[in-house]
C-alpha cells in the first residue's frame, strides 16, 4: 500500500472520530453528521459503533467499540486504538459509567504520546473535556479544552478551534459564567463573519443565539438566530433551517410572543426531516398551548405527536421525548380547560384515532426503552416521572419505591437536576406518609442538590422542561413550611435559623433567575451582627408566605430570633396585598388604604409592638417576601398612626448586606441625570418638567453635583461621566419600569430604554477605575409594571446588580411637583442632619404626609429603601 493510501485510510477514520465527538460534544447547538464513509478501509465495528451511537444505543456501541479496540490491540494499530478508545469513553459517558470513561480516554491519551499526530490528540482532549464537565468539573474542563485550542491553532484547522472555543463557552456557562461565555462566542462570530457560508457559520450563529437568549438578552439573541436561519437558507440545509427555526421559536417564546413563537415552531415541523426535531418542536407547542389556554389546539397535535414518537428509535432524545409528553396530557387534565380529566380529554381523541396513550402507558414504555438501552440517567428520569404520576393518583407505597430507584439512580449517575426532583417528591411522599424527619431531610436534601447547582440552575436541559417557579421556588416553600409546623410549640432558634437561610436561599435563587447568572458576589456582614453591635437600634422583620399561613420571624437587637404565624391562605393575602396596592394608587381612597394596611399592620406588626417599643428601635427592616414586596411598609396604619410616623422603614434582600457603614461619614458627591422630555417613540411616558427643579434642589442642598439632562442624557455620555467623574451618589429622575423580567426592567435616556443588564454594566465599568464604592443610587421616577405581580423582583435585581450600597426608588410613579419636594427635602436631610440614610427617608416622607396637597399614602409611601439603611 502507498504512503498516500495510508494517509487517505487514517484521514477517514479521523473524520469519522471528528463527527461523533461534533455530534455530542457540549455544544449549545449541533451539526448534523453526513452520512457516514463508505469507505471499505474503514473498521466495519467502528463505522456499525458509529451508527449505533447516533441512534442513541449506547450500550450497543459499547460492545462493538469494544471489539474494534481489541482487534485494534492485537494489530499493534496504536492511532487507531486510541481514537476508538476516546469513541468507546463517549458512549460511557452517555451510559455514565464514568469510572470506564476515564480509564478509556486516560489509555488512548498515554498512547498518543507515543505519537504525533496533534489532530487526534486534540480530538482526544476535546472529549476529555466533554468527560470533566459531565462529571462536574468544569474548570477542568475549561482548562483541556484552551490546551485543545492551542494544538487546533498550531496545526491551522479553523473548524476545531471553532469547536473548541464553543466547549469553552458551554465550560463557562456550566459555571455560572454566561458574560464570559457570551465573549467568547462574539469573538468567534467576528472569526466567521468574513467567511464564506459553512456548516460551523450556522450553527456558530445559533450557539450564539442560544447564548443571548440564556443571559437574557432576546432581541440582540433574535437578531443572531435570524443570520442563522439566513446563512441555513442559503446552504439549502433542512436540517440548519429547521434547528434554526427550532431556536427562534424559543426565543419568542421567552419574549412572550406567543403567536410568532407558534408559528416557528410550526415551521420547524414542516421543514425538519428529523423525525426527533420534529417532535421536539411539536412538544414545544404543546406546552405552549396548554400554557395560553387553547385546549381545542393542543388536543389536535396529541395523535400527531403519538405517531411521530412512536416513530422514533429507542435513544435517550425519544425517551426524553416521551416523559415530556406524558408531562404535558398530565398539565392538559389538570389545567382550567373544564371538568374533564386526562383519562377524558384523551379519549376523546382516542375515538379517532387509537394511536394516543395514557400517561402511565407512554411512561412504563420510557422506562422499558431506558433499561433496554442500560442509559441510566434517561431511566432515573423516567422511573421518578412514573413515581409522579402514582402520587398524583395517591398510590403512596408504589410513588415512594420508584422515586426512590429514581433518586438512587441519579446520585450514582452524577445529575443533580435530575436528583433534586427526586429528593423532593420523596419528602413530598413521606410527609403525606407522616414520617415528618424523613420528609424534613429529603428536603434539606433537595436544597442541598439545588445550591450546589445555583449556578446553571438556568442552563439545565430544556428537554426537562426547567421552570423556576414550579420547579424551584416550592422547594423552598415547601421545606419551610414542614420546618415550622413540625414542631408543636415554638419552633427552636435553630430552626428559626434554618428558615431564615432557607428563605434567603430562594430570594438569592430568584435573582439568579432573574439576571441568568449568579448576581449576590463579595464580602458581606450578617444582618442580625449590623443589629446586634453597629446599630442596636434597629429590628427584623421576614415575613414568609406559605399556602395556609403568614409567619413572620422577628429579630430584636441583643435578643433571640422570635416567631408568630396568623392562620390565612396564600390566596386572601395576596388578594388583600393585591386590593391594598390598587387603593395606595389612589389618593381618594384613604379610607380603604388605611382599613386594608391595617390588616397588614396586625399580621407583621402588632404582635411584637410592644417589644420594639420597649427595646429601643426606631428602624424596621424588612426581608419580604412575594406579594408583599409590592407594598411600602411606611403606609402600614395601626389604627391611629402610620408605620413612618414611629419608625424609619428599609427593605434588604436576604440576612446580608456589603459594607455597613453611615453615608454620614463620607462628603456627597452626585452624578444626576433627568429626561423633563421622553424621546418621540416613546410617546406613552408623560413629560415630567419638575425634573429641572428636582435637580435644581439636590444642587441647593449643598451635594456637590455633576448633570446630565435632557439630551445629554444618553447611554453613551452616562457611561462617559461614570468613568470620568468622581461621585459616591448617582440620581436618575426619569421614567422607568421595574418588572420581573430583565429584558423588561429599563430606565429612559433620550436615545431609548437604558436595560437592567446594560445599566449594571455601566455602573460597573467604574469599578475598574474607581475605588470609592457607589453609595446611593437613587430612581426618582420609577415604577412597577402594571399587572406583574413579581415586578418587585425587578427592583430588587436593580439595587443588587447596579453594585450601590442604598438604592432609594419608587414603587409607582407619583405627581411629578410632589417628587421634587420629596427629593429636596431627603437630601436636604441628609446633607444638613448629618442622619441616616433610613431616617432622612423618614423624615423626607413625613414633610409630604403633613402637607395639605400631598398627605394622601399614594404621595409619600411610594419611595423604598433597599439595603444598607446606615
Amino acid at each position: 500500500m502507498t504512503r498516500t493510501k495510508k494517509t487517505n485510510r487514517f484521514f477517514a477514520l479521523i473524520l469519522l472520530t471528528t463527527l461523533l465527538c461534533l455530534s455530542i460534544s457540549p455544544v449549545l447547538a449541533k451539526i448534523p453528521n453526513p452520512p457516514a464513509s463508505t469507505s471499505p478501509t474503514i473498521s466495519a465495528d467502528l463505522q456499525q459503533g458509529k451508527a449505533l451511537y447516533d441512534h442513541g444505543q449506547f450500550a450497543q456501541a459499547v460492545q462493538v467499540l469494544q471489539q474494534a479496540a481489541q482487534n485494534y490491540r492485537q494489530q499493534g494499530e496504536t492511532k487507531k486504538l486510541a481514537v476508538t478508545l476516546s469513541n468507546l469513553s463517549l458512549a460511557y459517558q452517555q451510559l455514565g459509567a464514568w469510572n470506564e470513561a476515564k480509564q478509556a480516554i486516560t489509555e488512548s491519551l498515554n498512547l498518543l504520546k507515543s505519537t504525533d499526530d496533534r489532530k487526534i490528540l486534540a480530538q482526544t482532549l476535546d472529549i476529555q473535556g466533554r468527560l470533566q464537565l459531565a462529571i462536574g468539573q468544569p474548570e477542568e474542563a475549561l482548562k483541556i479544552w484552551q490546551q485543545a485550542e492551542n494544538i487546533y491553532t498550531q496545526i491551522n484547522d479553523q473548524n476545531g478551534v471553532v469547536r473548541s472555543q464553543i466547549n469553552q463557552a458551554q465550560a463557562l456557562i456550566s459555571s455560572g459564567f454566561y458574560r464570559r461565555a457570551e465573549e467568547i462566542l462574539l469573538q468567534v462570530n467576528q472569526t466567521l463573519r468574513s467567511q464564506s457560508d459553512s456548516p460551523e457559520k450556522t450553527v456558530m450563529l445559533r450557539s450564539l443565539g442560544d447564548v443571548l437568549q440564556l443571559v437574557g438578552k432576546f432581541p440582540e439573541s433574535h437578531t443572531i438566530l435570524e443570520q442563522s436561519l439566513a446563512v441555513a437558507k442559503r446552504l439549502q440545509s433542512p436540517n440548519y433551517i429547521a434547528a434554526s427555526l427550532f431556536s427562534l421559536g424559543n426565543n419568542a417564546r421567552d419574549r412572550q410572543h406567543t403567536q410568532q413563537a407558534i408559528d416557528f415552531y410550526q415551521q420547524a415541523v414542516k421543514e425538519s426531516p428529523s423525525t426527533l426535531l420534529k417532535v421536539q418542536a411539536q412538544l414545544n407547542l404543546l406546552s405552549l398551548l396548554i400554557e395560553e389556554q387553547k385546549p381545542t389546539d393542543a388536543l389536535t397535535l396529541l395523535p400527531q405527536i403519538q405517531s411521530q414518537v412512536n416513530q422514533l428509535p429507542a435513544s435517550r432524545a425519544s425517551i426524553y421525548a416521551q416523559i415530556n409528553f406524558a408531562h404535558n396530557l398530565v398539565k392538559l387534565g389538570q389545567g382550567d380547560m373544564g371538568t374533564r380529566g386526562t383519562r377524558e380529554i384523551v379519549s376523546a381523541f382516542s375515538e379517532a384515532s387509537s394511536t394516543v396513550l395514557l400517561p402511565a402507558q407512554i411512561l412504563a414504555k420510557a422506562v422499558q426503552q431506558a433499561r433496554s438501552l442500560n442509559d441510566q440517567r434517561s431511566l432515573a428520569y423516567a422511573l421518578g416521572s412514573l413515581g409522579s404520576l402514582y402520587e398524583q393518583t395517591r398510590q403512596w407505597s408504589e410513588a415512594q419505591k420508584l422515586t426512590e430507584q429514581a433518586l438512587l439512580l441519579a446520585q450514582s449517575s452524577n445529575v443533580p437536576d435530575i436528583a433534586y426532583r427526586w429528593q423532593w417528591q420523596l419528602g413530598r411522599l413521606l410527609k403525606v406518609q407522616g414520617d415528618i424527619p424523613g420528609a424534613i431531610a429529603a428536603y434539606d436534601s433537595a436544597v442541598q442538590t439545588l445550591e450546589s447547582i445555583r449556578n446553571d440552575l438556568v442552563a439545565v436541559n430544556r428537554e426537562v422542561q426547567f421552570s423556576f417557579r414550579d420547579s424551584v421556588e416550592p422547594v423552598y416553600r415547601q421545606s419551610v413550611e414542614l420546618l415550622l409546623n413540625s414542631q408543636k410549640t415554638q419552633p427552636e432558634a435553630k430552626t428559626l435559623e434554618k428558615v431564615r437561610q432557607r428563605i434567603e436561599a430562594l430570594q438569592i435563587a430568584e435573582l439568579d433567575n432573574f439576571f441568568r447568572e449568579a448576581c449576590l458576589q463579595g464580602q458581606r456582614i450578617l444582618l442580625d451582627q449590623v443589629v446586634d453591635k453597629e446599630n442596636p437600634t434597629a429590628a427584623i422583620l421576614y415575613p414568609i408566605i406559605l399556602p395556609n399561613q403568614l409567619q413572620v420571624i422577628v429579630k430584636i437587637p441583643k435578643q433571640p430570633l422570635q416567631h408568630y404565624s396568623t392562620q390565612i391562605s396564600q390566596t386572601e393575602v395576596e388578594q388583600i396585598i393585591t386590593q391594598l396596592r390598587q387603593n395606595l394608587l389612589n389618593p381618594a381612597a384613604i379610607k380603604a388604604t388605611r382599613t386594608q394596611s391595617q390588616q397588614v399592620y396586625n399580621w407583621l406588626i402588632k404582635p411584637i409592638e410592644s417589644q420594639l417599643s420597649a427595646s429601643g428601635v426606631n428602624t424596621l427592616v424588612f426581608v419580604l417576601d412575594g406579594a408583599l414586596r409590592n407594598l411600602s411598609m411606611s403606609s402600614l396604619y395601626d389604627g391611629k398612626q402610620y408605620l413612618i410616623e414611629k419608625y424609619a422603614t428599609a427593605l434588604s434582600v436576604g440576612l446580608q448586606i456589603f459594607d455597613p457603614k453611615p453615608l454620614q461619614q463620607q462628603r456627597l458627591q452626585a452624578l444626576t441625570a433627568g429626561l423633563t422630555q421622553p424621546p418621540q417613540a416613546y410617546s406613552e411616558f408623560a413629560p415630567l418638567p419638575a425634573i429641572k427643579t428636582e435637580i435644581e434642589l439636590i444642587s441647593e442642598s449643598g451635594i456637590s453635583t455633576t448633570n446630565l439632562l435632557d439630551r445629554q442624557f444618553t447611554s453613551k455620555e452616562l457611561e462617559k461621566k461614570v468613568n470620568t467623574n468622581p461621585f459616591n451618589v448617582v440620581h436618575l429622575a426619569t421614567h422607568g419600569q421595574f418588572s420581573s423580567r430583565a429584558d423588561q426592567t429599563f430606565i429612559l435616556a433620550a436615545d431609548g430604554p437604558i436595560n437592567v443588564t446594560q445599566f449594571d454594566s455601566i455602573l460597573r465599568s467604574r469599578d475598574d477605575t474607581r475605588a470609592e464604592a457607589l453609595q446611593l443610587l437613587v430612581l426618582s421616577a420609577c415604577q412597577t409594571a402594571a399587572g406583574d405581580k413579581r415586578a418587585a423582583l425587578g427592583l430588587a435585581g436593580a439595587a443588587v446588580r447596579a453594585g450601590a450600597r442604598s438604592t432609594i426608588a419608587s414603587l409607582w410613579q407619583i405627581d411629578d411637583e410632589s417628587t421634587a419636594q420629596f427629593v429636596g427635602a431627603f437630601y436636604r436631610e441628609l446633607q444638613e442632619n448629618k442622619i441616616s440614610k433610613a431616617e432622612a427617608l423618614r423624615r423626607a416622607q413625613l414633610q409630604l404626609l403633613k402637607h395639605p396637597n400631598y398627605n394622601a399614602p399614594s404621595f409619600w409611601s411610594a419611595y423604598v429603601l433597599i439595603g444598607n439603611w446606615l
